[in-house]
């Protein structure tokens, strides 16, 4: 690949997500907060600057999902860098309800002074409004159905399953409006990888042998000891990429006629072995290599 690809920008910006964006827009004045989701492993590709761009001074709390899945040391650094930005921050797994029970509890302190200005009043608390933002696949569907207690919405592995707004009463007070997830309209081919490794864009929008290429030469630098436990110590870091391949699918018998190497198969064997947690707790969004040297300084010592 040449070194000025990772320059280059992906446009997958689907009609529905355009309009979806101009509802976030008009609904948002009526949110008394708003949670932003983003996929623990990767805080900075899963987060949609056009997003915090509209957010103001809105209460905002934003919910590292996946997290049992992120490298909890990379992860609570992120945690840091955006509660330093003025965030309110919280890791959670809507899948399994990790921490999900903390929700309530962390927006009634985030609101602290709207309800005791209301109790003042002698006014009724009402259910607060809010809106549950993220990328497509970020886990927005899980975590509402796990909110509501109860399957409100479609919940499923491919992205923009959620096609339009609509509102869940959940069962602690809150009346949630799910949207869509929108992505922005480019993006650099580095973060269009980690999207498209963890499943927020479709398989089809990148090549495959480039996506599996950018995981394996990014898992031998940082997560060789991963690799090697799932794939029986055979993966050095000085393999070529076809080297790894071919490792990988003669242990897994991914084989045409012969011994010739079944590669088609072995990119799904590889990216199905990171989305479902076997190549072990894996960030892709390293802190070190997004942050300024001032603040790296700052959040590292």
């Amino acid at each position: 690949m040449n070194k000025n690809n990772r320059y280059q920008q992906i446009n997958w910006y689907p009609g529905h997500m355009f309009k979806s964006f101009k509802v976030i827009n008009n609904h948002l004045k009526l949110m008394d907060v708003v949670f932003v989701l983003v996929d623990a492993r990767i805080p900075k590709s899963s987060m949609n600057p056009d997003i915090l761009k509209i957010l103001n001074n809105k209460p905002t709390i934003i919910l590292f999902n996946k997290m049992d899945l992120a490298d909890p040391k990379n992860l609570n650094k992120w945690l840091k860098y955006y509660e330093e930005l003025g965030f309110t921050c919280l890791a959670i797994d809507a899948q399994k309800g990790t921490n999900v029970d903390l929700i309530k509890e962390t927006a009634d302190s985030l609101l602290k002074d709207k309800l005791a200005r209301m109790d003042a009043k002698g006014l009724k608390q009402r259910n607060f409004k809010t809106m549950v933002l993220g990328i497509p696949n970020v886990g927005k569907s899980t975590l509402i159905n796990r909110l509501s207690e109860q399957r409100s919405t479609k919940v499923g592995n491919t992205p923009g399953l959620t096609k339009s707004k609509q509102w869940v009463k959940l069962a602690n007070g809150f009346d949630l409006l799910d949207m869509p997830g929108v992505l922005w309209p480019k993006f650099e081919l580095d973060i269009g990888y980690n999207l498209a490794i963890t499943g927020a864009i479709k398989d089809n929008i990148l090549p495959l042998d480039d996506i599996v290429n950018h995981l394996i030469k990014f898992m031998k630098k940082h997560y060789l000891t991963n690799l090697n436990e799932r794939y029986n110590n055979e993966i050095t870091k000085d393999m070529e990429f076809v080297e790894v391949l071919d490792t990988i699918g003669r242990l897994r018998g991914a084989l045409l006629k012969g011994s010739e190497i079944d590669y088609d198969r072995v990119y799904q064997i590889i990216l199905t072995d990171l989305r479902n947690n076997y190549l072990g707790r894996v960030s892709f969004d390293l802190i070190w290599k997004n942050l300024n040297k001032t603040y790296k300084n700052k959040i590292l010592n």
